[in-house]
């Protein structure tokens, strides 16, 4: 054995034991796919990919997802010994309180992480946006003799990845675009938490890949590091995205080898001292050889691969001067200019299509907006005017066909934000947000700037009846910690919407759009959407409040001049976003809500939450009905006879 196969297999345990020595302090997390895949690992890190430790987010480096995100020490051993500011006392602090090594790796927490990966499926159906993005960009920006953007997405994905059905739409969508530069390691172990796999994972995985126009290739052992090199260098050479199924043995060297026991639990004291005997492994715990640091160490290596790809970036900016600026600018996340003013709109409009009008007029001033919708374009009226589709043969198009794959969409937008130079945005109905839940839950946790647009957004869409009409889903969106909901009452405050999910970028938003038309307010009033809530209509020492959002806001108008008929005075709010609202200081909050003044919410939803501004709800807790939209509303109580009466009782 070579000085260098020494070292390679020195390397190879020091992060197995890194691992085990981390779940075993902390008395909790999942042993067994670091210790198998460290070799595969290691080979990553310290040979295939291009990244810089000294600068996590250098813009061309490799980026690496840990899909199967429960194996997170893997990911923080090799962080830590390739030179990224995690230090050894970090390691020692696994999953506690305060450390920047949790128990899932979470992006913006650790440096080097690239995708908070927690729900199986997500990390590789994420990824599949992280390559997208690679291909356009490089397709905007590369020019002959100036390759600036040229870099792989690779992930580590387990068997409950390829279980999920997400990573199956998403995975059909990267076949479909020729994502060349994805490569995905499948640890091919055939354990779960159940037992063995074939307990109810029985399909040919490969062939299903190969089915979704994917390259696949097999290596035997995860230890035979040549086999592994060989695999990667076919997938770097195919115009296919690649599968490479990686068998491998969970828990390797352990006496929990093979076993589900290797998978969720710490080894115990017993297990792990036949461990470091079985793999001749000496040290105490979270002891590491210096030859071992040396070797590992990568940041001398990626500051090198960083100069020259800045110094080809000169070289690019002294030819392409105009195109390295724009590069830069939409690098760093800084939005041109917005429009400042709606346009002119001049009859009722669904706020569906008023979405599609600001679109208009945002889509050629912003060129790095771009989105698409799960089969429902029409509906959603997501395409701007002049977008082309994207296609492998058009990697310009800015409109992304995602097919009926609401859950893969709002994964794919994320990884298109994450990775930088793109504004991404996806549209389906707001009844299918439950399909994209996971990803929409991400998106708000990672504090990326993912715009859902969600249409159809109450019972007044009528006919189709309650299987499409939401009920509970603006309340439960808005329980989500960072997701900021918003439903404008009218063209003009959709527009004001998009000016907000566009400008906001430490987390998403989700516009909540009507299908039917709805009258138009004043344009000047509109602009209070900015701040979430304000006084549409007002009376001089109002006796009460109505507040609403979206198209029941013309149901409270309507009840305020029944009101006004009889000598009440009323104030009226729309109310388009909570969360908005609430990031307005409490004075302005209590301006436009007094405390003690008598207050009725209406909204074609869920009453939950309401409490919070409302002492009366006209609300809606029980399913839709299958009928003409205006039919639904009064059978239902929307009515702005109700609404009045509601007020009444409390004044």
């Amino acid at each position: 054995m070579t000085e260098t196969q020494d070292l390679t297999a020195l390397s190879v345990n020091a992060i197995r034991f890194l691992a085990v020595d981390a779940v075993e302090k902390a008395r909790s997390g999942h042993p067994g796919m670091p210790m198998a895949m460290a070799p595969l690992g290691y080979l990553l890190f310290r040979e295939v990919m291009r990244h810089n430790p000294l600068d996590p987010t250098w813009p061309n480096r490799d980026r690496f997802v840990l899909s199967a995100g429960h194996g997170s020490m893997l990911l923080y051993a090799l962080l830590h010994l390739t030179g990224y500011d995690l230090p050894l006392e970090e390691l020692k602090r696994f999953r506690q309180w305060g450390s920047k090594t949790p128990g899932h790796p979470e992006y913006g927490h650790t440096p080097g992480v690239e995708v908070t990966t927690g729900p199986l499926g997500q990390g590789i159906s994420t990824a599949v946006g992280l390559a997208l993005a690679e291909k356009k960009l490089a397709a905007e920006f590369n020019r002959p003799g100036h390759t600036v953007i040229d870099h792989y997405t690779y992930v580590l994905a387990s068997d409950g990845d390829l279980m999920e059905g997400v990573s199956g739409e998403a995975a059909s969508l990267a076949g479909h675009w020729k994502l060349s530069k994805l490569i995905v390691f499948w640890d091919d172990n055939r354990i779960s938490i159940d037992g063995p796999t074939d307990l109810a994972f029985t399909e040919d995985v490969l062939g299903r890949f190969r089915a979704y126009g994917w390259q696949t290739l097999r290596v035997e052992d995860v230890n035979d590091l040549e086999a592994l090199r060989k695999a990667i260098r076919l997938a770097q050479l195919d115009e296919r995205p690649s599968l490479i199924a990686v068998r491998s043995h969970i828990g390797f060297g352990s006496p929990k080898q093979d076993s589900p026991k290797a998978h969720g639990e710490p080894l115990g004291p017993e297990a792990v001292e036949a461990t470091r005997k079985n793999l001749g492994w000496p040290y105490p715990p979270f002891a590491v050889p210096e030859e071992v640091y040396r070797h590992m160490d990568m940041r001398e290596r990626g500051r090198a691969l960083q100069e020259a790809w800045e110094k080809a970036l000169q070289a690019y900016a002294r030819e392409y001067p105009e195109l390295h600026q724009e590069l830069l600018r939409r690098l760093k996340g800084e939005l041109p200019p917005l429009p400042e003013e709606p346009p002119v709109f001049d009859k009722p409009l669904a706020t569906r299509a008023a979405s599609g009008k600001a679109l208009d007029l945002l889509a050629p001033r912003i060129p790095e907006l771009l989105g698409g919708s799960a089969d429902l374009t029409p509906s959603n009226n997501t395409k701007a005017q002049g977008m082309e589709d994207f296609s492998p043969e058009n990697p310009l198009g800015r409109y992304l066909h995602f097919g009926v794959r609401e859950h893969a969409m709002g994964a794919i937008l994320n990884g298109l934000n994450l990775h930088g130079g793109y504004r991404a945005y996806g549209g389906t109905f707001l009844v299918f947000s439950d399909y994209m839940r996971p990803a929409i839950r991400l998106s708000a946790l990672m504090g990326v700037p993912t715009v859902y647009v969600f249409t159809h957004d109450s019972i007044a869409l009528g006919e189709d009846g309650p299987t499409h009409q939401p009920v509970e889903h603006l309340m439960s969106l808005r329980a989500m910690p960072n997701l900021w909901v918003i439903r404008p009452a009218d063209a003009y405050e959709t527009f004001y919407a998009w000016q907000v999910a566009l400008r906001r970028r430490e987390g998403p938003t989700a516009l909540v759009l009507t299908r039917q038309a709805v009258p138009l307010l004043s344009p000047e009033k509109a602009k209070g959407l900015l701040k979430g809530g304000y006084v549409l209509e007002d009376a001089e020492d109002p006796q009460g409040v109505i507040v609403a959002t979206g198209s029941e806001v013309h149901l409270a108008l309507k009840a305020r001049e029944i009101l006004l008929g009889k000598g009440v005075r009323v104030r009226v709010v729309s109310l388009p976003s909570f969360e908005l609202f609430e990031a307005q200081p409490e004075a302005y909050r209590k301006e436009v809500l007094p405390p003690g003044l008598p207050v009725v919410a209406v909204e074609a939803g869920a009453s939950l939450g309401w409490e919070r501004y409302a002492h009366k709800v006209v609300a809606l807790d029980r399913f839709g009905a299958s009928a003409p939209y205006p039919e639904v509303y009064e059978r239902l109580g929307f009515t702005p006879e109700r609404v009045a009466q509601a007020l009444l009782e409390l004044v």
